[in-house]
């Protein structure tokens, strides 16, 4: 197989009921590209056979390639493990393995792509989940982009089509808490995006746990943003602020209202309860920080490849 000039990159963990629609779906749409493609499937540490179904495809078509971490590193990391196996000289396509965003509209993705764009992202005009996780998504991302130091699209995935020089960037940018779609908006270079309808998934139960929802999240306030550190000194502030108007009302009480009645009990109450909020409010985000330093400093690999299946030839 000559250099592909697209590759496909899709992320896999627990999806054996979906992987033959996805692999057909991937087929019709590779059939109508003009020109050489690769799909690398990358499988995260799945524990039904789906790694066995990828084998299989990759093994009898030649335009599949494999990647099999040891175990289950998440989304984010499995996706940049196949950014980093992707051979394409000219863009990478990102898509999910629940067929929630269709690989159909590549081609769509793509006209934009010719225009000069650099990634061509998804906008999720709509979706079709619980009014819950819609509520949360919709509220996250408008948090997320107001207290951003960069332009962070609203509504919008790691479903994307990407060239191939922001593609040599992300792989250098050596991060342990990743979140992908915003380090692509953090690369530069133009960019624009495409709205879709997003699909239910095609079968099985979502992989992304309240959790792991919860830690992208974080990944995305605490990488992309200065508004915790920053709240702390807001909180400080704010409550030398109180302590300071309640001072003075005391001190107005006992000298000039000459009505003061010691509160007693209720105001030592009221002190440690909120300064004692603030100190572990306060503890809490300056933790998360050095957390995320602590798992970097020790220069780990991001993932750990168990085999590998390129050019027919299974590697250990």
């Amino acid at each position: 197989m000559s250099d592909p000039q697209i590759s496909f990159v899709v992320p896999l963990f627990n999806e054996s009921e979906s992987f033959r629609n996805l692999i057909e779906r991937l087929n019709n749409v590779v059939s109508t590209i003009p020109f050489v493609v690769e799909i690398v499937l990358i499988d995260d540490g799945s524990s039904d056979n789906t790694p066995e179904l990828m084998q299989q495809v990759a093994l009898t078509d030649e335009k599949y390639n494999c990647i099999f971490l040891a175990r289950n590193y998440g989304h984010q990391i499995a996706l940049s493990a196949g950014l980093a196996n992707a051979r394409a000289s000219e863009a990478v396509m990102v898509i999910d393995g629940d067929l929630q965003d269709p690989p159909e509209l590549f081609m769509s993705f793509y006209e934009k792509f010719k225009e000069g764009y650099d990634v061509v992202y998804g906008i999720r005009k709509k979706r079709k989940e619980t009014w819950l996780k819609k509520t949360a998504y919709h509220s996250f991302y408008r948090l997320l982009k107001s207290i951003s130091y960069i332009d962070l699209p609203l509504d919008t995935g790691d479903f994307s089509l990407i060239s191939r020089r922001i593609i040599d960037v992300l792989n250098k940018m050596p991060e342990e808490s990743r979140y992908i779609r915003g380090m692509r908006s953090w690369i530069g270079f133009k960019q624009t995006g495409l709205e879709y309808e997003r699909e239910e998934r095609y079968a099985g139960q979502s992989k992304y746990s309240i959790k792991m929802l919860f830690k992208l999240a974080y990944n995305g306030i605490f990488n992309f943003s200065e508004f915790p550190i920053k709240f702390i000194t807001n909180l400080g502030l704010l409550s030398i602020l109180v302590s300071l108007l309640y001072f003075i009302q005391t001190v107005y009480k006992k000298f000039i209202a000459q009505d003061y009645v010691p509160e007693g009990f209720t105001a030592l109450l009221f002190a440690i309860i909120l300064f004692g909020g603030v100190q572990l409010v306060s503890l809490g985000i300056i933790g998360e920080y050095v957390l995320r330093i602590f798992f970097q400093v020790k220069g780990r690999p991001l993932y750990i490849v168990k085999n590998k299946i390129t050019d027919k030839k299974p590697s250990i």
